[in-house]
């Protein structure tokens, strides 16, 4: 169902994402306080991490820590490359640490959905809102939307758009195939640069996460579990979508799951993620935490788990 009037707030938020909107630099920074370290650590992550790591888990940390975000994809090709070496990796799709960067364990630490956010004071956004859950995809068919979306290449929230289409195909019982019908690829950012497109009006719509839409306060339409990739309960039905990547790593669509881990560990390290997979902060920025979470996969060390 549309979920409502959801006015803007946006200003508190636009300062700190300044540095994210500057295109394929990502956002990179300290965050954090003067604590028993000289040397900040770093963290590798998902661009839609980039609110509630600035500002959820920096104010719960004594210790300086650089945040670098961009699309999960990329990220993982850059570590798997060895373009980059940070203390923490953290991405929105535990399935790419089974490639392109295999750890020997990691941390699920937080879930999410897909909406469908919209401008109300546009008319391609108004026609988003009078469809509601029913009908959003109808006015995007029919061409009278100028829409947003990531990369499916870069991100794990371009390639999940792309599962949404096909599912509500399905679902809606649709005369045409969306994920034929909506994409195109004038409507590709980078999931950093989807902000700022939407912040400035130059697009109606974007398919983004809740947590996203949650943070800046924007007017969105929820979704039906059967698409929106946030019920577990459906991993079978998920599962009928997939995409190739670059790769050659074939992705399945399943429940929205974000994971970390330790890359280069030490005693200062450890207790930056435990505050990053474990901290309240979490919630407040609309992402959801079962209570099974952080859940651990594989050979966890016993400082980790202790």
């Amino acid at each position: 169902m549309n979920a409502g009037p959801r006015r803007l707030g946006r200003r508190a938020y636009i300062g700190g994402l300044v540095t994210c909107l500057g295109g394929l630099s990502g956002c990179a920074g300290v965050v954090g306080s003067a604590g028993g370290r000289s040397d900040p650590v770093s963290i590798l992550a998902a661009g839609s991490l980039t609110n509630a790591f600035e500002h959820g888990l920096r104010p719960s940390l004594t210790t300086p820590v650089q945040v670098e975000t961009h699309g999960s994809a990329r990220i993982a090709r850059m570590v798997a490359d060895g373009q980059k070496d940070p203390d923490i990796l953290a991405v929105a799709d535990a399935a790419l640490f089974d490639g392109p960067v295999q750890p020997s364990w990691f941390a699920e630490f937080a879930t999410n959905s897909l909406v469908v956010a919209y401008n109300p004071d546009s008319e391609g956004g108004r026609r988003i809102a009078d469809a509601g859950a029913g009908g959003w995809f109808r006015p995007m068919v029919d061409g009278l939307v100028s829409l947003g979306r990531t990369d499916p290449d870069l991100d794990p929230l371009g390639y999940r758009t792309l599962f949404l289409l096909e599912l509500a195909s399905d679902y809606y019982e649709t005369d045409v195939d969306l994920r034929e019908a909506i994409p195109s690829r004038e409507q590709r950012y980078p999931e950093t640069q989807l902000v700022s497109q939407f912040e400035t009006g130059g697009i109606d719509a974007a398919f983004t996460y809740r947590n996203m839409a949650v943070e800046r306060d924007y007017e969105f339409v929820s979704l039906p579990s059967a698409i929106d990739l946030s019920d577990p309960t459906r991993s079978d039905e998920y599962a009928s979508a997939r995409y190739t990547l670059p790769s050659g790593k074939v992705v399945t669509g399943s429940p929205i799951s974000y994971a970390s881990v330790i890359r280069n560990r030490d005693e200062t390290i450890t207790d930056v993620f435990t505050e990053q997979i474990a901290g309240e902060y979490l919630r407040e920025f609309g992402f959801s935490v079962p209570d099974t979470y952080p859940q651990f996969t594989g050979n966890v060390p016993d400082t980790i788990i202790d």
